[in-house]
């Protein structure tokens, strides 16, 4: 029944359709296309890096948007595993909790990042609050990666879900980002918990 269910449903997502039109390889690139209207991150000549990128939805915006072979950026885009090439980008078969993850980063894009993009969500297992935990482990790991790479003044957009530890993970973005808000696009399913946080102005101190 679960099964049908997905299928149904995928059959009638209307993003899942215009996905195809458009070429894309998921329907959540809609939601980065969606963010990036409201609030502009994704500019011509900046350094973007895509964490958990497969299957690359997400990195194909990034190039779309910003053009890095006619403005001189750069997109990369970061998994565990290798992931089908896209025009525009560059691929990092990297784990991210590798200590030296940032270093060998910054090497690849040739200075600190503008951007850091987390859509990435642990493996679920059907238990509710081990998902939840293993999932807001992942974006502790996204967060500490995004300020240990990001220019002063940068920007993360990452997946999140509501639930018992979303507070202390909000409270510990806020220190590290002058503006933080956590937004839901219409792209998201509205009867999924998931929302994005959308942190701007990195105090971090890289170059």
């Amino acid at each position: 029944m679960s099964s049908t269910r997905w299928l149904d449903r995928q059959l009638n997502d209307p993003y899942v359709q215009a996905a195809r039109k458009h070429g894309y390889r998921s329907r959540a690139s809609f939601k980065l296309l969606q963010l990036d209207d409201r609030f502009g991150f994704l500019a011509r000549g900046h350094r973007i890096v895509d964490l958990g990128a497969a299957p690359g939805g997400w990195t194909q915006v990034a190039v779309e948007r910003t053009k890095p072979q006619e403005s001189g950026g750069k997109v990369i885009a970061i998994d565990v595993r290798e992931i089908e090439p896209i025009v525009g980008a560059e691929n990092l078969v990297l784990d991210i909790c590798d200590a030296q993850a940032p270093e060998i980063l910054k090497v690849a894009l040739g200075g600190g990042a503008n951007v850091v993009l987390s859509d990435m969500a642990a493996a679920v297992t059907g238990h509710k609050s081990t998902d939840h935990l293993r999932t807001m482990a992942l974006c502790e790991e996204a967060h500490s990666f995004a300020v240990e790479t990001l220019v002063p003044g940068g920007v993360f957009i990452m997946k999140a879900f509501a639930g018992g530890a979303h507070g202390e993970l909000m409270a510990a973005v806020k220190k590290d980002f002058e503006t933080v808000r956590t937004v839901k696009p219409d792209a998201s399913r509205s009867e999924s918990p998931e929302t994005y946080v959308v942190a701007m102005g990195c105090r971090a101190r890289n170059s």
